[in-house]
């Protein structure tokens, strides 16, 4: 199953949910996952997206689309939060790997959410580093408050918009090109992943 040219983002992103499809039935192929395609990529990579996911250890990119070693380009902090090195990761990702698609994964019962709701209700902020991903996770948190959600689905939503528009609003190697960006948010206790929200996929709309 190891691609024979680069996918068009909407492409990328078919493939990417026909493997969760795989995955949420139980019937995973594990592509790209020998010792041959493992020799194959020695000389250079050339994954068709790239993935910045929360860190959560059940949310393991190449496990819950069903894809293998050289598909993916992954980068990975709590809450999927943006810093200067992300930014760079991704970056290079689009700019000199030529991924035409940038997802940014999120998902239900996400911790650092959780925590920016705690520290909001109960005016106390965490310890050390973790404050830091607290308060980059906090204006997703009012933003859904301000327009009347409080479910955590709902929120756990407004965050994925929140970092896609993040993404698009620092990153000019993201603007004007052909890669698209989109949110997609995976169900935990069945895996099934689902769109929230898509940039430059025409035709393509969130569920």
């Amino acid at each position: 199953m190891a691609l024979t040219q680069t996918p068009s983002a909407a492409q990328a992103l078919d493939i990417l949910l026909t493997g969760n499809r795989r995955f949420v039935a139980g019937d995973p192929q594990h592509p790209n996952q020998d010792a041959a395609r493992r020799a194959a990529l020695a000389p250079g990579q050339h994954p068709f997206a790239v993935v910045f996911g929360c860190s959560d250890s059940r949310l393991a990119a190449e496990i819950i689309f069903d894809r293998g070693l050289g598909d993916l380009f992954v980068v990975r902090t709590a809450g999927h939060v943006l810093g200067s090195e992300v930014l760079g990761s991704i970056e290079y990702g689009v700019g000199q790997l030529g991924c035409p698609l940038v997802v940014v994964l999120g998902h239900d019962a996400c911790g650092a959410i959780r925590a920016a709701r705690t520290a909001l209700a109960e005016g106390l902020a965490p310890a050390g580093y973790v404050r830091d991903v607290v308060e980059r996770v906090t204006p997703s948190v009012l933003a859904a408050r301000a327009a009347g959600l409080s479910e955590e689905p709902d929120i756990v939503d407004e965050h994925l918009r929140h970092t896609v528009d993040l993404l698009l609003d620092r990153s000019p190697v993201l603007v004007g090109g052909p890669t698209a960006v989109v949110g997609l948010s995976c169900h935990l206790d069945d895996g099934h992943v689902r769109l929230v929200t898509s940039r430059g996929l025409d035709g393509v709309a969130a569920t």
